[in-house]
């Protein structure tokens, strides 16, 4: 079966960094569209960034743009997101997700999900 895993979240002092990693099993990233959304207490699941099968098209969400980066290493079957200059209202469970619509900010068209890692940014 398919299966993502998030590493990297933790707390953090706002204007600090975080680098996010989702690695994959029985799942080829570089085949797929990838895509990081993050959900807060009480409030929908928010897109965050997308990246397509080709490094160089990636897709951000307002919120963070500028701040924050996916990238893929295929060699680690890896994508990341890189997370500069943190805001308190940064704070949610971060999700990463793969699936076949190129730069997708719709979570339903995403296949496959990993359970999560808690970002925490202080004020």
């Amino acid at each position: 079966q398919v299966r993502l895993v998030e590493s990297g979240g933790g707390l953090v002092q706002a204007g600090g960094s975080l680098r996010l990693s989702c690695a994959a099993s029985r799942l080829t990233f570089s085949n797929y569209a990838s895509g990081w959304f993050r959900q807060a207490p009480g409030k929908e699941r928010e897109f965050v960034a997308a990246i397509s099968r080709s490094v160089s098209n990636t897709y951000n969400a307002n919120s963070v743009k500028g701040r924050f980066t996916i990238s893929r290493d295929n060699a680690k079957n890896t994508v990341y997101l890189q997370m500069n200059s943190l805001k308190p209202e940064d704070t949610a469970v971060y999700y990463c997700a793969a699936g076949f619509y190129e730069h997708s900010d719709d979570y339903h068209q995403y296949v496959y999900w990993g359970q999560g890692t808690q970002v925490t940014v202080s004020s």
